[in-house]
Parts: C-alpha cells; structure tokens; sequence
C-alpha cells in the first residue's frame, strides 16, 4: 500500500517522482560550489539521487522527513545524506541542530496543495530565511491541480516570497505530469 494512501495528510505523491522531473528539481544544486544542499520531504529518495549526483563530495545534504518510516528507509539506503525527522516548518532550527545557518539550494518534495494557508506561507517563510545569498528554492507542482484554489493560492504566495519565480516546461516524463518552480532572492 503506497504512502500517499497510508498517510493522506502528508504525503501527496500516488508515485515517487521520475528521474525527469528529479533532474529539474535537482537543477538549482550549485555541482562545484555548493556547501549544504536541504531536501524537504525526500520521501523514497529519487530527488535525493538526483541531488546527490550534482553535490560536491565535501557538501552537506540535509534530508527534512516528517514520516518515521520513509525517514528510515533514507538512512538505511542513502548514509552519505543526513535525514532529519521533523517539519519542515521548523526548518531554520533544524539547520541551526545540524550545525547549518543556510543552504545553497532547498529542494522540496512537499505536497503543497494539501497544506493550509497558514502551513504553506510558515514553511515558504522558513526557506526564505534559511537560503544563502545567491540561493535557490526549487519546488513543483502537478499540471492537473493548476486549477485548484490551493494550488493558485500556493503560486501567489511564491510570488509575494521570491523576487523571481521561473516556471520549468512541462515534465511529461512523470506520474502524473509536474513542473517545477525555480525562486530566487527572497523578499
């Protein structure tokens, strides 16, 4: 029984993510600068593949995973990447626990469009104070949900947090088709 059905709440994902729509999450990875890298909501670990493929061997790859299990099966099969189980929310403390005060890019996984108002604009807030200048936050978001209040209030809010907020073409390759937000310079 897949996650998503298990844990409706806070898994939103009824497959793990293509390698496709990982390679374009992963993108904003600096592959010969990068420090620290934060995955929020790694879940089975594909985007985690993908950013560890573009992450210098001296970098950090902080794993943010709310669910025991899945956060589990990371450390099991992924030690190079330090899984953290919390909230996303709590993101600049969780940094801080790790020894971190910003990272080069936030990869997220989270499912957007199940989380209220309030919870969306709490962890969009956290990852804007958590980026290093010149960072990038890369999310994405399912083409069928485009029109979904929760999926525009979730655009708008990108809007009033990032300066720049580039939209990636649309990921076919993926179960089902995404793409993906790419925002830099946070308000």
């Amino acid at each position: 029984m897949s996650t998503a059905i298990r844990r409706p709440g806070t898994v939103g994902a009824v497959a793990p993510s293509s390698a496709s729509l990982a390679e374009v999450l992963a993108s904003v990875v600096p592959s010969g600068s990068a420090r620290a890298v934060v995955e929020l909501g790694p879940g089975s670990g594909v985007v985690s593949d993908a950013i560890g493929r573009r992450l210098p061997a001296d970098a950090r790859h902080l794993a943010v995973e709310i669910d025991t299990d899945l956060a589990g099966h990371l450390r099991a099969t992924r030690p190079r990447m330090e899984v953290v189980t919390g909230d996303a929310a709590d993101l600049t403390k969780l940094l801080a626990d790790s020894g971190l005060t910003e990272a080069d890019a936030v990869v997220s996984g989270l499912p957007w469009t199940l989380f209220p108002d309030e919870q969306q604009r709490r962890i969009l807030g956290q990852v804007a104070d958590s980026l290093s200048a010149g960072g990038a936050f890369t999310t994405f978001g399912y083409l069928h949900a485009r029109p979904m209040g929760s999926a525009r209030r979730f655009r708008r809010l990108l809007h009033e947090t990032f300066d720049e907020v580039i939209v990636s073409a649309a990921v076919w390759r993926n179960f089902p088709p995404a793409w993906v937000y790419i925002c830099r310079r946070p308000r």
